[in-house]
């Protein structure tokens, strides 16, 4: 068994043909794993341009590379992504989040007709995994590489992030670090089925109805977050930024707050997220805006 982590750089170029922007890879940067997720072999490729005419301001900044490098040293991205192939075998995939699986998608769409990638039998992101890991996992707050890295205190050069060999040789790290937290084999997907490619083209949403019948009515309930008691719900729910507030108070200690739900649409259920917040009393709203605009005016 082995294990390739892939990372990609692309760059938003617009399509004529299309009428719109297409991710378009300008480079392939990977490292592939043995058992013990050690590193026994490196892919690297840019890949020259076909779509776009210019580099995005950003991409250059962040990445280092300049067009005339892609020109020179890249090929076409069938010639990358068939190469890539040929690296990868029968190994599980692993991305840090799944934009490079979509960025992959794209692609393949644009230059196939197909979305479906040809070499690809299993997967497993690799963000996930190191989250759970670490038990901090949160849909609605993803982690970055270079934060979990920091997280475990594990050294890298900023100026060599946003390169797609660098990425995945990071990847590998915080990987090793926390391979002995859980297993790895219970995040990895199947990825030749149609189920995968579903999950993966699935366009998450917010439910915004209250009446809809995804929205479990007890999700709307909260507990006391000081004595844990039941509270009951004072008014009416209003909706904001996709989220539900309304206010509650506890009979049993007389705590009140605000409770605020939102509910997420993705492809395998509904993510319920609920937070409780402060009711800041008016008369003390009135006594800190003077402060807040004398702290302004000092600065």
């Amino acid at each position: 068994m082995s294990y390739i982590i892939l990372d990609l750089e692309w760059n938003a170029s617009y399509s004529t043909r299309l009428h719109g922007f297409v991710n378009e890879i300008i480079e392939f940067g990977a490292v592939k794993l043995d058992e013990s997720y050690q590193i026994v072999d490196t892919f690297s490729a840019m890949v020259k341009p076909k779509i776009g005419k210019r580099l995005n301001g950003t991409v250059k900044k962040l990445t280092g590379i300049s067009l005339a490098e892609l020109k020179s040293k890249g090929v076409g991205f069938l010639t990358a992504a068939q190469r890539f192939s040929e690296f990868l075998g029968d190994g599980t995939l692993m991305t840090w989040g799944t934009s490079d699986i979509h960025a992959l998608l794209e692609n393949f769409s644009y230059y196939t007709g197909d979305y479906h990638i040809p070499f690809l039998t299993t997967y497993c992101d690799l963000q996930e995994f190191c989250m759970k890991a670490l038990d901090r996992f949160d849909e609605g707050n993803q982690m970055g590489l270079g934060a979990c890295a920091e997280l475990l205190e594990l050294s890298f050069s900023e100026e060599e992030q946003h390169r797609a060999y660098a990425d995945a040789y990071l990847s590998q790290k915080c990987l090793l670090a926390l391979s002995d937290r859980m297993p790895l084999e219970s995040l990895v997907l199947r990825a030749d089925e149609e189920a995968f490619y579903e999950r993966m083209t699935f366009k998450n949403y917010f439910i915004t109805d209250l009446n809809s019948p995804e929205i479990n009515k007890r999700d709307l309930r909260f507990r006391c977050d000081k004595c844990g008691k039941p509270v009951r719900r004072m008014k009416k729910w209003k909706l904001h930024n996709k989220n539900f507030s309304a206010e509650f108070r506890c009979k049993n200690c007389g705590r009140a707050f605000i409770g605020r739900v939102s509910f997420k649409r993705k492809y395998d259920g509904v993510r319920v997220n609920k937070r409780i917040l402060e009711i800041i009393p008016k008369d003390k709203k009135k006594k800190e805006a003077p402060k807040e605009q004398a702290a302004a005016t000092a600065s």
